[in-house]
């Protein structure tokens, strides 16, 4: 049987008349006769090297990716070529990880670990997440997933998206400098595109009151690092940062160190609950593909 697709993992149920070979994004490409692969599912949390066998396919047909962001892949992929992304697979994943970050800066608990760390008990009262003013900047999936997170918290959520949808109470961007004087807490859960780098500079952080938490799962480039890291390392505001512009941030960055910042190294999608979301999404396209329907997650 011609193998026509290139899969992360062997566990996958494939429908009748399509065979796969594996590679998971470590080692060397597949080698053989590539020349009948039609679909590669793309390995995820694995860099841009897989990406570059894209150029080894000549009858590909659909591309795969496991990550929502996928606007680095967009010009790589030939035309005519399908993408798909994963749209929906880390919606409670990041939502979780977006809401660990954020309790654990209102409770303050690395300061709690530390003192742990020594045996020491010394007690304060902290902020909280409920009734906290919150401002949500993309309400896309993993957006709505956080939403529904803040709301069950009792956490006062204004939510703003690319363009306004007043039915669905969501502001637009164009809004953001009159709504971040009133934010106890910011959430960005941005793609990387030409309108959201920078987006969040020196001048909306100025906006900012003092002590603000900024939390950002989304992209790096959505916010200014230098302009962050001014404002927290004179102590003015708080971040929670589980994405950052560079990654990796170098050893010595001062946001490592500065008050008030809890850094996780891009992590929030990789989750214990993604994989068996991810295995059922790529079993669902490739029997799609196999009975000649429209793929799930098409982009563009």
């Amino acid at each position: 049987m011609t193998e026509r697709a290139i899969l992360p993992w062997a566990d996958i149920e494939l429908p009748d008349g399509l065979s796969a070979r594996l590679y998971d994004g470590t080692g060397p490409f597949p080698d053989g006769d590539l020349d009948d692969v039609e679909v590669y599912v793309l390995p995820y949390d694995s860099g841009m090297e897989p990406v570059k066998l894209i150029d080894r396919l000549p009858s590909l047909k659909l591309v795969q990716s496991l990550s929502a962001g996928v606007e680095k892949l967009v010009p790589l992929v030939p035309a005519g070529v399908k993408l798909a992304n994963g749209r929906g697979l880390h919606d409670l994943s990041v939502a979780e990880h977006a809401l660990a970050l954020i309790h654990a800066s209102q409770r303050d608990l690395p300061r709690w670990f530390a003192q742990q760390a020594t045996g020491s008990w010394e007690r304060e009262h902290t902020r909280s997440l409920a009734d906290s003013r919150v401002l949500l900047v993309g309400h896309g999936s993993i957006g709505q997933a956080i939403d529904r997170q803040l709301v069950a918290a009792e956490a006062v959520v204004t939510r703003v998206a690319s363009t306004a949808r007043p039915a669905e109470r969501v502001h637009g961007v164009g809004e953001l400098a009159a709504l971040l004087p009133s934010a106890d807490i910011v959430v960005l859960i941005l793609p990387e595109t030409p309108a959201t780098t920078g987006l969040i500079g020196a001048a909306e952080l100025a906006a900012l009151p003092d002590g603000a938490l900024v939390v950002n799962v989304g992209r790096g480039s959505a916010i200014d690092t230098a302009a962050l890291t001014a404002e927290t390392v004179a102590g003015r505001l708080r971040a929670a940062l589980d994405v950052v512009d560079p990654e990796p941030l170098p050893s010595d960055h001062p946001l490592w160190t500065a008050p008030g910042v809890i850094v996780t190294p891009h992590i929030a999608g990789g989750s214990a609950s993604f994989y068996p979301r991810a295995k059922r999404l790529v079993a669902e396209q490739l029997r799609r593909y196999a009975a000649g329907e429209e793929p799930l997650n098409v982009v563009g």
